[in-house]
């Protein structure tokens, strides 16, 4: 299968290995050599690189390898690739950039690795890709060094990006965040593999992936990217962040990736209609696709969110931003039960407040979280809880994230933290990440991506509905209101 030469090769080849350090050739065989594959490289004048024998070409491997990664020059590409056909391989990544995204002469170039694979089990990420990373097999092609750019650790996520700087920032914000990762994949150029192979493909029952997040800038084949999306539903959600909105942003995308963005407007409706979660920054990507990926995801659609606070303008904010449909996400403040405040008086301080936003002090304890969590989560009103912690205040320590874990996992309703004072907290939200509780360095950011969990649901309900309908896929080229085309989903 494709998804197996391309995240979990038994044999690579690293060709363009350098004995060169600051050579990218280099770098990549040096990541290649952490994987779980056996590697290869193949230079066709060195003899030994990091204590390896070198091979002179591709041909003269002893097997077939199952992914071949290309560190040279635009320009051998198209003879290396044949020479990947006749070997066999499975995979091929060139990594280089002077492709279609320059010009007529790179177009030319491309042209001729279609030809090359054109009928044979052969397949092509890219080229101009940053390539591929998988945590959990060791697999890391990235050409930027591993002591530059942090890689995340293994874990359900999968990344897809169109733009090498853009997957460089979502690997970058994924590791920080302690978000682990499944595959992270740069699409490049498109000529062979493209998005909506790769969503089918992660989403297979069996896959270690439990969330797909994209970004792009236009669509390879937006048809069969939807139709798939529409598929899984409900199971894998997909989160695309879609660039080139305006005039001048589609126009930057044409010169970026040589590829046309569409009106913004038309996307806009078809991704709600096929269940795709829209975003609109990287962040705000990664953070959702890390509420989805932890969070149980309700049956319905819900609303009804119970706040837990230390500080009473965190409470105030935070009302604002989950009432607000103009600068929040419209979203309700959980109305408590008279039992449910009787209870947590029991709990918080004489002076405090235990409506909802339920404001613990700056007397807030370990136990008072714990204590406060369990009574709201047990209030048939409250559909999911965000907590939000300043773990500097004196009766207060790390113990409060194990015990944020503990309820979080008890009712099956959402559960998302905020852990303020960034320098402190990096580390503990890291660790709340791993308890399986998504943990946010902002109020906004965990209110705006716990609101994607609540409505998921719907969005994903109106996908099967249209499923089930018998609805069929958006033509390749219809009219202004339609799909299509015009809608910029096919480039």
């Amino acid at each position: 299968m494709l998804i197996d030469s391309l995240l979990t090769p038994r044999s690579v080849a690293a060709v363009g290995a350098s004995p060169n350090p600051d050579k990218i050739g280099h770098i990549v065989f040096r990541h290649l050599l952490k994987s779980r594959a056996t590697v290869y490289p193949v230079h066709p004048t060195a003899t030994r690189i990091l204590d390896h024998p070198v091979w002179p070409s591709v041909t003269s491997l002893p097997e077939p390898v199952d992914l071949a990664v290309l560190t040279t020059p635009a320009a051998t590409v198209p003879s290396l690739v044949r020479e990947c056909v006749v070997k066999g391989v499975g995979a091929v990544i060139p990594i280089a950039g002077g492709f279609g995204e320059t010009g007529e002469e790179g177009r030319k170039l491309e042209a001729e690795i279609k030809e090359a694979i054109r009928g044979t089990r052969t397949r092509v990420l890219g080229p101009n890709t940053l390539g591929v990373l998988n945590p959990a097999h060791g697999l890391d092609t990235l050409f930027l060094p591993d002591t530059r750019l942090p890689r995340p650790a293994a874990g359900s996520v999968a990344l897809i990006s169109q733009s090498g700087a853009v997957g460089a920032t979502l690997v970058a914000t994924a590791a920080s965040m302690g978000v682990g990762v499944s595959t992270f994949i740069g699409l490049g150029n498109r000529l062979d593999i493209n998005e909506a192979e790769l969503v089918r493909e992660l989403s297979r029952p069996g896959s270690p992936t439990s969330v797909i997040g994209l970004y792009l800038e236009s669509f390879s084949d937006g048809p069969a990217f939807v139709e798939v999306a529409r598929e899984i539903a409900g199971r894998t959600p997909v989160v695309l962040l879609k660039a080139g909105r305006t005039a001048t942003g589609a126009r930057a995308a044409s010169l970026h990736t040589g590829s046309m963005a569409g009106p913004d407007r038309v996307v806009d409706g078809v991704l709600r209609q096929y269940g795709i979660v829209r975003v609109f920054d990287d962040l705000e990507l990664v953070d959702t696709c890390l509420a989805l990926a932890l969070s149980p995801v309700p049956e319905r659609p819900a609303r009804r969110v119970a706040v837990i606070t230390c500080a009473g303008g965190q409470g105030v904010m935070l009302s604002d931003y989950i009432e607000s449909t103009t600068r929040g996400v419209g979203l309700e403040m959980a109305p408590f039960s008279e039992g449910t405040r009787l209870r947590l008086r029991e709990v918080v301080p004489a002076f405090a407040s235990v409506a909802n936003p339920v404001d613990l002090t700056g007397q807030a304890s370990v136990p008072m979280y714990e204590q406060a969590l369990q009574v709201v989560l047990e209030d048939p009103a409250v559909d999911a809880v965000l907590a939000s912690v300043i773990l500097q205040l004196p009766y207060m320590n790390e113990d409060v994230l194990p015990a944020i874990a503990r309820q979080a996992t008890r009712y099956g309703k959402p559960v998302v933290a905020v852990l303020i004072g960034l320098k402190d907290t990096q580390e503990p939200f890291r660790v709340l990440n791993g308890m399986g509780v998504p943990a946010y360095p902002s109020l906004w950011r965990a209110v705006r991506s716990l609101a994607a969990v609540l409505r998921y649901p719907g969005l994903a309900g109106r996908a099967r509905a249209g499923l089930r309908a018998g609805l069929e896929a958006p033509p390749r080229s219809a009219g202004a209101g339609a799909f299509g085309e015009a809608a910029g989903l096919s480039s």
